[in-house]
């Protein structure tokens, strides 16, 4: 949609932060239409029992052709770490503890799209293979390893529109199970997952365009083929779902260490976000865990405040940062997108509690900071969560809330498969600035 000159003049009047976030400056916005956990959507806790009932269906199978889920018995899931040395290395006063929810270390895909990529294409596969009559209830999954199985799948097609770390959550697991891929990739999206995607099997087709270009060529691609299926990260409710069951894993962890969440406790979590997809399903699964307690933010690159455009606008996903000028170019690929998912949106915009933006120099930074304090090593776009609480100050203010009980969590959501080399690189920018 192509907005006039004279709308864009109306919204910079109407909405004055509006002038910041075009002038790349980082912004701190808090969201006016909060809303009580207990309102309805259009998803339900009852949607997210059913999914890890999915994943739990699917762990033999997992833990059968991914040697790295042995020890968890095919379930997928990331530790999570204090990190004391960090967190006094961001501030002298910070109130509340700081911890890291490693989806770095999430097996199979090493990032936090495993969540909901992996998720959508096994709900794919089980539909059907139950439409075939290959399974009828009861089965142990670990029959989906099985050469019938793989010869049935390799019959259908699975594409997706990617910066990089759903294409690779995507194109990993539907190559093993059988499917012919197809991942489509914007400019952003760095050469070494290509390369890795490849390797496992997928067709990868390069675009010289941002997000939006690569998505709507693989959704027009994938659609003229009754017998592929498109993962469509800008509108799936089971991307959405499976990214929101790591709130009811979360909340076993927090238990395993004594941590309370409740009105004098509160949570406060911040979630790198690009489509908006998985930081919703988080945000949305918190929510149906620890109402109203759980205070949800998301981080977003200067470049590429998506999202926060979305918001603040009331437009959704029918508005892009490139309609104000701003050029969607950004170090954090898995962030660089110019309009945000219209499904995850509608939902985030009732429960998020804000969106703050960084710049790509801070993330470096941050990385470079961790790694010498923790000895953690992440994507740069992994670290925007890390200045979080340090943000947000002045919205625990206004809420009145005991930040001194607080428990603090930044979402990693990548880099355990990034190569030593290209790690390398990010550790001496982030130490040169």
């Amino acid at each position: 949609m192509v907005y006039s000159q004279q709308e864009l003049i109306e919204w910079k009047n109407k909405y004055p932060i509006l002038k910041d976030i075009i002038d790349l400056k980082p912004v701190v916005w808090m969201n006016p239409n909060l809303q009580s956990s207990s309102s309805t959507f259009s998803l339900t806790r009852d949607d997210m029992d059913k999914a890890e009932r999915l994943w739990k269906r699917f762990a033999p199978f997992l833990e059968s052709e991914f040697p790295e889920t042995k020890k968890s018995k095919g379930i997928l899931e990331s530790p999570l770490q204090r990190i004391a040395d960090m967190q006094s290395k961001i501030s002298d006063s910070f109130e509340g503890e700081l911890y890291l929810k490693c989806d770095n270390d999430l097996p199979i895909a090493g990032s936090i799209k495993a969540r909901g990529g992996i998720y959508e294409v096994l709900q794919h596969a089980e539909s059907l293979a139950y439409e075939a009559g290959f399974l009828t209830g009861g089965e142990n999954y670990e029959i989906l390893s099985s050469q019938k199985f793989k010869e049935f799948f390799s019959q259908y097609s699975i594409g997706v529109g990617s910066t990089g770390n759903l294409g690779l959550s995507i194109g990993i697991i539907s190559a093993k199970l059988g499917f012919n891929v197809f991942v489509y990739m914007s400019a952003d999206a760095k050469q070494w997952k290509k390369n890795l995607l490849r390797q496992k099997g997928a067709t990868v087709h390069e675009f010289t365009g941002d997000f939006s270009e690569a998505i709507n060529a693989g959704r027009q691609k994938t659609i003229t083929d009754p017998k592929a299926y498109f993962v469509d990260d800008e509108d799936s409710k089971h991307l959405f779902l499976g990214y929101s069951v790591a709130a009811l894993r979360l909340e076993k962890q927090l238990k395993e260490r004594n941590v309370k969440v409740n009105e004098e406790h509160p949570l406060f979590v911040y979630l790198p976000c690009g489509v908006g997809g998985a930081p919703g399903g988080i945000t949305f699964g918190l929510k149906q865990v620890f109402g109203d307690h759980v205070h949800c933010f998301f981080a977003e690159p200067t470049h590429s405040p998506s999202v926060l455009i979305g918001l603040l606008t009331e437009k959704m996903s029918d508005v892009s940062v490139q309609d104000f000028g701003i050029d969607n170019r950004t170090e954090a690929d898995g962030l660089a997108v110019g309009r945000p998912s219209s499904f995850a949106t509608a939902i985030s915009n009732r429960l998020v509690s804000g969106i703050y933006t960084i710049e790509d120099n801070d993330l470096y930074r941050l990385l470079t900071l961790l790694a010498d304090s923790e000895d953690i090593y992440l994507e740069p776009s992994a670290t925007a969560g890390l200045v979080g609480p340090e943000r947000i100050r002045s919205y625990a203010k206004e809420k009145k809330l005991n930040v001194q009980n607080a428990t603090h969590i930044s979402w990693a959501t990548g880099g355990a498969l990034v190569p030593e080399e290209d790690m390398r690189d990010f550790y001496e920018k982030g130490k040169s600035l």
